[in-house]
């Protein structure tokens, strides 16, 4: 063997094995090492006592994820406000009576849901490769294996939270009545925010929009019509992130700069840059979410994640 042969084979050895080293790390490490974010979001009046909004999604569980379920009840211990939850619980037909143990310590508080498609139908596999495309963004075909979404949402109304799937509702979150405007998950196209628009109520401390798919449209009607606040997930942040480039796809058509976290959004700012948010414009929370599908079983630079959001006086 020549010396430069030698130096080609290691080379190529070292690539593998850092290509095996980073699968495992996404596959065993990260995906299994949930994270608490915090941030701190100015939509109140002037003066207003900070509310804390805990906000979990994207569970995707399966019943025997222990360490999800353990991690998620000791979210309790935060004592919040309020609870939204962005959907997307489910990743299996037997995963409702684990979901609600998971949410059982976090349902002693308010709080308030929307659906996401993975409520409805159960994964199933897809090319990898589809989420390096434009197909990414478009809705699925409705899926093999119906989950059962009845016994999921009377077990969180059960527990006392507001179903906000194309509905309205006014709730008290610490010392303030704020009002919420939800729909059904703009992903498989059953949104219908049309049927529940109108302007902001003038009466409430603030107008926070929940949906799960944070497709334009939904953000730029919420925004039109005077949400402060928009609550999202669906994204997985990316679920695999690349240093300084960050998220690939966001998997709707959300760019990837507002993939995870929290951004300012107006109608038209997907096309805009972040810098020119007029003022009033509306915060944005997307979260990176707790799971992944069972046939991608990995993250990468994107922590699984709750978000404890205190909400301050403008």
């Amino acid at each position: 063997m020549t010396s430069t042969t030698g130096t080609v084979l290691r080379s190529l050895a070292a690539v593998v094995g850092t290509g095996v080293a980073g699968v495992a790390y996404a596959g065993l490490v990260e995906r299994n090492w949930f994270a608490l974010r915090a941030a701190t979001v100015p939509v109140l009046p002037p003066g207003s006592a900070p509310v804390r909004v805990l906000q979990v999604s994207d569970l995707h569980l399966l019943p025997g994820q222990e360490r999800k379920i353990q991690w998620v009840r000791r979210l309790a211990d935060l004592a919040p406000d309020f609870v939204v939850n962005s959907g997307d619980n489910l990743s299996h037909v037997d995963a409702v009576p684990a979901l609600l143990r998971a949410m059982e310590p976090l349902m002693d508080f308010p709080g308030a849901f929307v659906l996401g498609s993975n409520d409805r139908y159960a994964p199933v596999p897809r090319n990898p490769a589809l989420y390096l495309t434009r197909r990414h963004a478009r809705p699925p075909k409705a899926a093999r294996g119906d989950l059962p979404v009845d016994a999921l949402v009377g077990g969180l109304r059960a527990g006392g939270w507001s179903d906000l799937d194309n509905a309205r509702a006014t709730v008290t979150m610490g010392r303030h009545r704020v009002e919420l405007v939800g729909v059904d998950d703009p992903h498989i196209e059953r949104d219908r925010y049309a049927a529940v628009s109108r302007p902001a109520a003038t009466d409430v401390a603030l107008t926070m929009g929940l949906v799960h798919a944070p497709y334009q449209r939904v953000l730029d009607a919420m925004a039109a019509d005077g949400a402060g606040l928009v609550l999202a997930g669906h994204t997985h942040g990316g679920q695999l992130a690349l240093p300084v480039f960050g998220a690939i796809v966001t998997n709707c058509d959300l760019d990837r700069r507002r993939a995870k976290g929290l951004s300012r959004w107006w109608p038209g700012a997907g096309s805009a840059p972040s810098s020119a948010a007029p003022e009033g414009a509306a915060y944005l929370h997307v979260s990176a979410g707790l799971g992944t599908s069972p046939y991608a079983p990995a993250r990468f630079a994107c922590r699984p994640e709750a978000t404890l959001l205190t909400l301050v006086g403008r």
